[in-house]
Order: C-alpha cells, then structure tokens, then sequence
C-alpha cells in the first residue's frame, strides 16, 4: 500500500560551512507542485534542487547542481521511504568549501532523508474521477451526500440540469452509485472518468 505524509516538514543541516533545509510536503497533482516550488522560490539560495512522486509519475531538478548530485539522490529517499504524492526541496546556502560529488548526494540524499524520517506517514488511499448528472430537484440530495462524504466536487449547470464531477476514495464509489440510480430511479449511472497519464 501506498503512504504519504500528512503535512508539510522541515529540516536544517550545516554540512562543512553549506546550509541546507529540506521541505517535504504532500502534493495531489503536478499543479500543486508548481504552486509549492512557486511559492517557496527563495532568491538568497544558492540551489532549490527538487524531487517529486505522484504515483508513477517522477521529475527532479539539480538546479545547477553537478548532474545526478542532488535531484536523484532527493527521490531516492521519497522512493526508498516508499512514499508517494510528496514533493521534496532542498535548498542549499554555499559556504565556501566544495564538497565534491560524493559529498553533494550524500548532502542532499542525507538532508531529504532526515526530513523524511520526522515526517508522520499515513496509508494513501486512492481515488478516481467520476461524473454524473442530475437534475435540478435532486442535486441537493446529492450536494448533502458529497458534503457528508467529504467528497471534493465541482458541479456545472447545464439546461438539462447539473453535472457533477467529483474525486472520490475507491471504496465510495459503490455505495455512490447505488445512492445515483436509487435518487434518480436508475435513470443516472457514476461514470469513472480515466485519467490520461502521461506515461
């Protein structure tokens, strides 16, 4: 089973006169990763090398970095940890002294996985994209069910009445669907909507 960690994490090292802070955070899609980088883009650094895993799905960045120094040690630890939907970033602050390229994976394979290990870890349960439509009358019915659920949604007014994307935990699917043509008297179906993957 997959896991993640529950929140964002910092750790701080001082390797020979170098600083360098890891951040781990959890991460729902590649948009969240850009946000994150986005938002944590911080001018006094030296390097912001990074790594990230979203199910299959990996990219990592040296930033500058000597190749394979920094980004690829970073997912090795998301992967050795066996973590995925997690962004890690590590910046590092030059003090001076080079450490060479044994000492840079070590660095920042070292910096990731001690952040990782104070990380709180939580099974990642999966969840799909479905789709279905209502009408009008029975969209509060359904609005409450989401709600209670704790089901992320986006609704779309139509003239024939609403259509509803939602993500939704594997194992609410079944009873989800069952409510939709109980509601809607088996004139609606839940449609499982297939992500294209980029593999």
């Amino acid at each position: 089973m997959p896991f993640t960690i529950t929140r964002l994490i910092c750790y701080e090292e001082d390797i020979k006169k170098s600083r360098f802070q890891a951040i781990a955070v959890p991460v729902e899609n590649e948009q969240a990763v850009k946000d994150f980088l986005e938002e944590n883009r911080d001018l006094s650094t030296t390097h912001q090398c990074w790594a990230w895993k979203i199910g299959h799905n990996v990219r990592f960045n040296d930033d500058g970095e000597p190749s394979g120094t920094a980004g690829r040690p970073i997912l090795a630890t998301i992967e050795g940890n066996e973590l995925t939907n997690v962004l890690v970033l590590v910046n590092r602050w030059y003090g001076g002294i080079k450490l060479g390229t044994g000492g840079l994976v070590r660095a920042y394979g070292g910096t990731a996985g001690q952040c990782l290990l104070l990380a709180e870890k939580i099974e990642l349960i999966e969840k799909k994209k479905v789709g279905f439509q209502c009408q009008f009358n029975e969209w509060a019915i359904f609005q409450y069910e989401l709600n209670q659920l704790h089901i992320e949604y986006t609704e779309e007014y139509t003239a024939e009445g609403v259509h509803v994307i939602a993500l939704v935990q594997v194992h609410q699917i079944q009873p989800l669907s069952m409510k939709i043509q109980d509601v809607t008297r088996g004139r609606e179906q839940l449609k499982i909507i297939e992500e294209e993957n980029d593999e």
